[in-house]
């Protein structure tokens, strides 16, 4: 990482600097791409008149030049660019870089054109040396605020430039130990209350750590300060925090990040200076209200860091009423020119305001439906932008459950109520404490829940919080790390809870005022939406959403969240092309479906039925049978079964689609395995234990999946699948006497040539012709096939001419194409996309390039053959955002997943229309 020297390379010439100042700039909010979010919304607040303290932004194109020439920046930068914007500066402010009697003083900061919020570097105060302290001193008046000011600038410099951190998790900053060593000895607690000479003790003292730590001296030349800072903030574009959070946020590492080179305004010069962050709405709730926090006498970190707890934004408006106004017509200027809830930063110099930052504000989920549903009630967008402002993963706050009522009160009257922070991300969430982000990875990897909780979180933090179920931490406010991220993941938090009392060293945890000692590993319980905290586990049930279409225990007249959900996926099915089905094998299942807007059931897993009472006794006493008679009389056994099965899903669907898939999996997976269970097998259908083991060993394969299954199963057994056509065909014929219109979509799974298909297709089309004039009645019914075998998808010309409909099972699609066992692949996947092999975890979310070109193959061949041909995807990816944009594009008819997937899959379908 470069500090003190640079190197320089040749390059063409080109525009590396965008000057910004109050009322003008040469970028504006279009330019995110070139000048990062931050860089283009300065411009853009500078465009706009506001009070923007000058400086320049240095594009993302030097960030990828870093990277791309080994670490080295293009020729000029550092010998004219940069000194050219210095001049301006120098020349608006009157002030001189480095000057000893007027010195100019800067901050560096990031800026990616994605939100990356605590993720890469900032240093503020720069340009401060032993000299120019002095001089700050003199011209504020203010020796001590000039001397806070250099303690702070050599601690950020010492991190972020020179290195100077702790190792681990567990160990404490080095200069918070100085400064908390400090004021130990000086017997004070607040930062405000150490006077000048003890503020001059600690800058030395952190020097001499720097030097002892590092090696490295810390450099008073303010010039060499900035090339390191530049250098800095380049080279934090890759550090681990903001590769993880690229990864877990899909932001891709060829963007880079810009620089923003600023003046500085002071919020520490004393009581009428401080500096705060507010949101336009509440970004937990996105309630309508101006929604911030704020320090007097503070700069900006410390507000965000969590090392002192802010004042509510409220408090300002009694505090200094007329700051107040000027920032609450500043809120409701850039809601109005953005049209979204924004993130501002402010800092307040000698009584005079200035924005530092303003950026589209990280929400909740529950946040961002409510904003996007008011703000079109409100008029500012309409129903499409409203929909684009959702991410449909999103719509799983509103799904997700929240504490029982009755066994949190019980718990609150037992006396296990153990503190109150802020409700910083709203929801339930228990789990066992962990203490650092790796012990949050090692209970994950055991397979249970994780709360994260900190003294205050940092950026290291980032791949914990990733893993935990909920984050509660002891300090800092809802604008504080903890609380930003978390509200971007969606994860439970509750933070600012001062009440406790964590010692990292022994694994403890106390709470203050109570004699209740917490270990690391010990059960813990947040409410993100009321802020408490509580000892053990506690039971949650379903939430506003689930009770009024599930349950059907809440009047939708009472439920606010629901009107605003209903609202959300009636426009979604305005504007979505795409047909919504749903996974199902038991009527409960399609009407939970229903409720949730399913429009027909894309995969009825039939194995599913087999299982239980004695249905799975005549399944085992069909596969242990000597002959084909006795197998005949075992599956005459399962018919009722499943002929009531069938009838109940179509009865529960109505008119709607239902795809039923026939028996796909192997044989042997019916079967016990274990000595004692196959001795008790044998005993009850009366055959010598001997026989049954050998018959269970013969149907053995060594590797199943590509086994005697599926359509494979049915040609060698035609009695299994002439049973359940029958089912199928006689529950239709049922309803069709009641007066129901059925169309039964019969999937034949595993086909690979077309003759497979034509052979099975005969079987089914035998067997509803009998069953159709036994019961005197006819029903249409579909035949059509599962594209799950790679040779099925390049040949799918051929297959269409037997097939009425393709339903693409993505699931055994993905691991015979990527030749991956999705339930080995654990072992490799999560290092292969960490080394960019794969993006994502292509068993989530499709592999475009491998199996969607697999998909889009078959898709066109076989639309070629039947432009009517009916396409559907019913594999685990059918719930996956990026997966249903991906069906769109290709013009299938619907995508197929689980209940609780169906509301994202609308939204998620809508969007690609809307985007398309």
């Amino acid at each position: 990482m470069p500090t003190s020297k640079l190197n320089i390379q040749a390059t063409s010439g080109k525009q590396y600097i965008y000057n910004f100042s109050e009322g003008a700039a040469e970028g504006d909010a279009t330019m995110k791409n070139l000048l990062g979010g931050k860089g283009a919304n300065l411009a853009e607040m500078a465009n706009i008149g506001l009070p923007v303290p000058p400086g320049f932004t240095i594009s993302t194109e030097v960030c990828t030049y870093y990277y791309d020439h080994n670490k080295t920046f293009p020729s000029g930068l550092f010998e004219h660019d940069i000194p050219d914007a210095l001049a301006k500066l120098e020349t608006a402010l009157g002030k001189r870089f480095g000057d000893s009697a007027n010195p100019l003083l800067l901050s560096v900061r990031s800026g990616a054109r994605a939100s990356m919020p605590g993720m890469m570097d900032t240093i503020l105060n720069l340009g401060l040396n032993d000299t120019t302290v002095e001089a700050l001193a003199e011209q504020s008046g203010n020796p001590r605020f000039a001397w806070d000011c250099y303690r702070r600038f050599v601690q950020m410099y010492g991190d972020v430039v020179l290195e100077l951190r702790p190792a681990d998790s567990r160990q404490p900053d080095p200069f918070e130990k100085i400064l908390d060593e400090h004021k130990k000895a000086l017997g004070v607690t607040l930062d405000t209350e150490l006077e000048t000479e003890d503020l001059k003790k600690i800058v030395m003292a952190y020097k001499e750590a720097i030097k002892t730590e590092t090696g490295k001296e810390f450099p008073e030349d303010p010039r060499q300060q900035l090339q390191g800072a530049i250098g800095a903030v380049f080279g934090s574009w890759n550090n681990e925090r903001a590769v993880v959070y690229r990864k877990l946020n899909h932001i891709p590492g060829y963007w880079g990040t810009a620089c923003n080179v600023q003046a500085m305004v002071f919020g520490n010069m004393g009581p009428t200076s401080g500096t705060g962050v507010a949101f336009t709405r509440d970004a937990a709730t996105g309630e309508n209200i101006f929604y911030g926090e704020y320090l007097m006498n503070a700069q900006g970190e410390d507000v965000v860091a969590g090392t002192r707890t802010p004042l509510t934004i409220s408090q300002l408006e009694e505090e200094n009423p007329g700051i107040y106004r000027q920032l609450d017509g500043i809120r409701s200027r850039l809601e109005q020119h953005y049209r979204d809830m924004m993130d501002i930063e402010f800092t307040i110099e000698n009584g005079k305001l200035f924005m530092l930052q303003c950026r589209v504000g990280k929400r909740t989920g529950l946040a961002a439906i409510r904003i996007a549903y008011d703000m079109c009630m409100e008029g500012l967008i309409d129903e499409k932008e409203a929909l684009l402002r959702i991410e449909p993963q999103q719509l799983n706050q509103l799904l997700r459950p929240v504490f029982d009522q009755h066994e949190k009160q019980s718990a609150i009257d037992s006396g296990r109520l153990l503190a109150t922070g802020l409700n910083a991300g709203p929801g339930a969430a228990t789990g066992r404490i962990c203490f650092s982000a790796q012990k949050a990875e090692e209970v994950r990897k055991k397979g249970d829940t994780a709360i994260l909780v900190r003294i205050e979180t940092s950026p290291e933090d980032i791949k914990g919080m990733s893993l935990a179920e909920g984050i509660l931490t002891e300090r800092g406010g809802m604008t504080s790390h903890a609380a930003l991220v978390a509200r971007q993941m969606g994860k439970v938090c509750v933070a600012g809870c001062g009440a406790l009392d964590i010692d990292y060293s022994r694994g403890e945890l106390r709470i203050e005022g109570k004699n209740t000692l917490l270990k690391e590993g010990d059960y813990i319980s947040i409410d993100g939406t009321t802020g408490e905290v509580l000892q053990g586990e506690i039971s949650t049930r379903n939430s506003e959403v689930i009770e009024v279409l599930a349950d059907k225990t809440l009047k939708p007249e009472e439920a606010p969240t629901w009107n605003i959900f209903d609202h959300i996926m009636r426009w979604s099915d305005k504007y979505r092309k795409l047909k919504i089905r749903t996974n199902a094998d038991q009527p409960d299942q399609a009407d939970l479906a229903v409720s949730f807007g399913a429009e027909g059931i894309g995969l009825c897993r039939t194995e599913h039925m087999f299982f239980g009472g004695e249905r799975i006794d005549a399944m085992r006493e069909m596969i242990l049978a000597d002959d084909i008679e006795g197998r005949k009389k075992a599956l005459d056994k399962l018919l009722p079964y499943q002929r009531d099965d069938f009838y109940g899903l179509f009865r529960a669907m109505g008119s709607r689609p239902v795809t039923i898939r026939l028996l796909d999996p192997p044989l042997h997976e019916f079967l016990p395995h274990g000595d004692k269970e196959i001795e008790a097998l044998a005993a009850k259908f009366g055959k010598p234990y001997h026989d049954v083991r050998n018959r269970i060993d013969n149907l053995h394969e060594f590797n199943p999946m590509l086994g005697l299954r599926g359509c494979r199963l049915g040609i060698l057994h035609p009695e299994i699948p002439a049973m359940q056509v029958r089912a199928i065909i006689e529950a239709a014929c049922r309803l069709k006497k009641e007066g129901h219109d059925i169309i039964p979509e019969i999937m034949v799974p595993l086909v690979g040539t077309v003759r497979e298909l034509e052979i099975t297709s005969e079987i089914i089309h035998r067997v509803a012709r009998r069953v159709m004039a036994e019961q005197e009645s006819g029903v249409t019914y579909l035949v059509g096939t599962m594209i799950e075998v790679p040779r099925a998808a390049m040949t799918s010309g051929d297959i269409a001419k037997a097939a009425d409909f393709f339903s693409y099972g993505t699931n055994d699609l993905t691991q015979m194409g990527l030749g991956m066992s999705r339930d080995d692949s654990g072992q490799f996947l999560p290092s292969y996309q960490n080394y960019d092999i794969y993006q994502h975890n292509p068993f989530e979310s499709l592999d475009q390039d491998g199996i969607g070109r697999l998909i889009q193959l078959s898709a066109k061949e076989g639309r070629t053959v039947k432009p009517e041909l009916k396409l559907g995807i019913c594999g685990e990816h059918g719930g996956d955002p990026d997966t249903i944009a991906f069906c769109h594009s290709l013009s299938l008819n619907y995508v197929s997943c689980s209940p609780f997937r169906i509301p994202i899959a609308r939204l998620a379908a809508a969007r690609a229309a809307l985007m398309a």
